[in-house]
């Protein structure tokens, strides 16, 4: 007797039209190639094979929600681009976001906008700290994290995560002490983890924050990964854990990952301290920065506002994109994969391979045509390692596991 199978999608409206988001809607490709793609459009730099595969920078191969891509060309067809401002709505939006998917009630006022967070973590930095004041990461991370440091004349103090069983943990003790000996000004928290996609626990987010204010140093946490959970883990901003807590706590979020607009340079940087919001906005306003592009807001209102049942499709597919890498990768001597709690980056430890820098990027680009970022860039402790981008469309990944599985079988 033959089976009847039923697919299940969502319906949104879109205009006139109806647009069905289910995980088909994901596995649409589309030609990224001369469209000024940092992912695509600089691989003719590596000499690379014509057939390499881009899986390096954190980037999805994914359309934004329709309604994002309407709101747009809506704005667009206006035809005129002149100075823009967020309106009560856009921070109801924002608002709303982080109260409905986190529980984590902000005020309007809290929310600085500026076209990056990395653009808000250095203006944090020349706010708040002097030339030789210490700024401690938790390595291996994201490697903007110690570029912009030593770039603002500060002195990086690094706590190397530990690898217990497949998993990255803080050392308390270390931290603790060289926060201490240092007198360290500033933590830079990646939460989620980039690159090893831990979310962190709400014990581990407490001994953070105990720590941090026993000395008095500002948490400054990077929190853009946030709304890329996996089931059975759950993100807390840490500024939501107390008042005295967020009180000393700069909480950096995006729209960018989540939405796939990083191109349009937008981020709202959470401060409920008002002289450390004064501080941080005062030194955004010397750079010359005012306000964010026409585009920009446009996006993120209609993100935060139609983005909610695309977003839960999305991570329904990611999370198909996990288990495969994790089918076809995990069964092999050589590689050890970190499964990760959150985001779509996967943490690969090679160091079985034997290999150095040189030649783990030799082997993947020259041998296999992948591109993939070299964990050392992330510091010291991810030599050995590779990040690999796997949030695009299904017949891809399967393709970049396939030449991964044929060359270490």
């Amino acid at each position: 007797m033959n089976a009847m199978v039923l697919f299940f999608c969502t319906i949104i409206p879109l205009g006139d039209n109806m647009i069905k988001i289910d995980k088909s809607f994901f596995d649409i490709r589309t030609d990224r190639k001369n469209t000024n793609s940092v992912k695509y459009d600089m691989k003719p730099k590596r000499n690379a094979p014509e057939n390499l595969i881009p899986m390096w920078v954190a980037d999805m191969d994914f359309k934004v929600p329709p309604q994002v891509e309407e709101e747009l060309v809506n704005a667009a067809r206006h035809g005129i681009f002149g100075y823009s401002y967020t309106d009560e709505e856009y921070d109801s939006l924002v608002v709303s976001w982080y109260k409905t998917r986190f529980g984590w009630d902000i005020k309007p006022e809290w929310i600085l906008k500026t076209p990056g967070v990395m653009f808000a973590i250095g203006s944090t930095i020349r706010a708040l700290t002097d030339k030789n004041d210490s700024i401690l990461i938790f390595e291996p991370v994201y490697y903007p994290f110690a570029r912009i440091t030593l770039g603002n004349n500060r002195n990086l103090v690094v706590s190397n995560l530990k690898l217990e069983n497949h998993r990255y943990v803080i050392d308390f003790q270390d931290f603790e002490d060289k926060v201490a000996r240092h007198k360290v000004k500033l933590l830079l928290l990646c939460s989620p983890h980039n690159p090893v996609g831990r979310v962190w626990t709400k014990e581990e987010l407490l001994e953070i924050a105990r720590i941090c204010l026993k000395y008095g140093v500002v948490i400054v946490s990077d929190e853009i990964h946030s709304d890329f959970v996996y089931k059975g883990y759950r993100h807390i901003p840490i500024a939501s854990l107390s008042e005295e807590i967020s009180n000393s706590t700069i909480t950096c979020t995006s729209p960018s990952k989540t939405f796939n607009i990083a191109g349009l340079q937008v981020s709202n940087i959470v401060i409920d301290n008002l002289d450390l919001r004064r501080k941080v906005w005062k030194a955004c306003l010397q750079t010359g920065y005012s306000s964010l592009n026409t585009m920009a807001i446009c996006a993120t209102k209609a993100a935060y506002k139609h983005g909610h049942l695309w977003l839960d499709k999305l991570m329904d597919y990611l999370e198909d994109n996990v288990c495969l890498t994790q089918n076809v990768l995990g069964k092999k001597r050589d590689i050890a994969l970190i499964r990760p709690e959150a985001t779509y980056l996967v943490w690969l430890d090679l160091r079985n391979m034997n290999l150095d820098k040189d030649g783990l990027d030799a082997f993947f680009v020259d041998t296999l045509g992948l591109w993939l970022s070299n964990g050392s860039i992330f510091g010291e402790s991810g030599t050995g390692f590779m990040r690999m981008d796997i949030a695009t469309q299904k017949s891809i990944l399967e393709e970049a596991l396939h030449r991964i599985d044929m060359a270490v079988h």
